[in-house]
């Protein structure tokens, strides 16, 4: 075989294994239904250009009918490249609206030099998204967030919060207005890297947060590598570990009801968990 044809081959094997990723995602969670817009976040960076190639193809295939919309947040940016997006958007068909909003001052302004911006950075954007999706009529934001952010969030978590919370794959925001998706929860980052390249996508890179290298998750980042490196699988395990979650065998007694648990015939203690965390008038998916 020629390295042309197996390159070809590799490659139709890493997409076919990114679409089936992302639908089992969909499918899994209910991300979307007939008749959904589904507004497409796109950042210029390799998840979300991936997420919006494989979407485009689901959508072509899929039975249940749904509309795409691209949209980019112009963050003003220094030497933010503006025409790119745009270009390549109008290159592909894709509806998109770019929204220009000066949050890089505010983010500036506000953080002391040195100092991790991402997390104002994130929330100043979240609020211009979901601004922008009620005025789209958008019933689904698509986040390019994967495998490998899920399972940082985790850790981050677990390490400096003392909580156990990832990133969900679907949630309703805190205002119970929009819904929110990451289609590529089950795609590995290093699959999206392979496969950015491969499509020749236009990378914008982030001058404002991805020049500070020391960020706990990076660190985190590099964690995971070096256990995958290590023990090839383990990464997938803690994944699946995330959608087997036993209540009981846990320390949380606002998910079980530990102080009642009590012996006696046909106690189911899955569904006692279920049930008292029912009452609690939890969200199913918090943010």
């Amino acid at each position: 075989m020629s390295n042309s044809r197996k390159d070809d081959h590799e490659f139709n094997k890493l997409a076919k294994r990114i679409r089936r990723q992302v639908g089992e995602a969909i499918a899994d969670f209910g991300m979307i239904e007939e008749g959904d817009r589904v507004m497409v976040c796109l950042s210029g960076g390799k998840d979300s250009y991936g997420m919006l190639n494989v979407l485009s193809s689901l959508k072509i295939k899929s039975p249940v009918k749904f509309e795409l919309i691209a949209v980019n947040l112009d963050q003003k940016q220094p030497n933010f490249p503006e025409r790119v997006l745009p270009e390549y958007l109008t290159s592909l068909g894709v509806p998109f609206r770019i929204v220009e909003q000066d949050t890089y001052s505010i983010v500036k302004r506000v953080i002391p030099e040195g100092k991790t911006m991402c997390s104002l950075c994130s929330r100043l954007r979240r609020g211009v998204l979901y601004r922008v999706a009620g005025e789209l009529g958008a019933t689904k934001i698509a986040l390019g967030h994967h495998r490998d952010d899920v399972l940082a969030t985790f850790f981050l978590n677990l390490f400096h919060a003392g909580t156990l919370k990832a990133m969900p794959a679907k949630l309703l925001s805190d205002d119970g207005k929009h819904v929110v998706i990451r289609p590529l929860a089950y795609v590995a980052e290093e699959d999206l890297a392979a496969y950015a390249e491969a499509k020749a996508f236009p990378i914008i890179p982030c001058t404002l947060c991805g020049s500070q290298e020391n960020l706990q998750r990076k660190v985190v980042g590099r964690m995971l590598k070096a256990w995958e490196k290590s023990e090839p699988g383990r990464i997938q395990s803690i994944l699946r570990a995330l959608t087997d979650v036993r209540p009981s065998q846990l320390l949380d007694r606002k998910l079980f009801d530990f102080a009642g648990l009590k012996p006696g015939p046909g106690k189911d203690r899955r569904s006692v968990s279920i049930l008292h965390f029912k009452e609690l008038g939890e969200p199913l998916f918090a943010e």
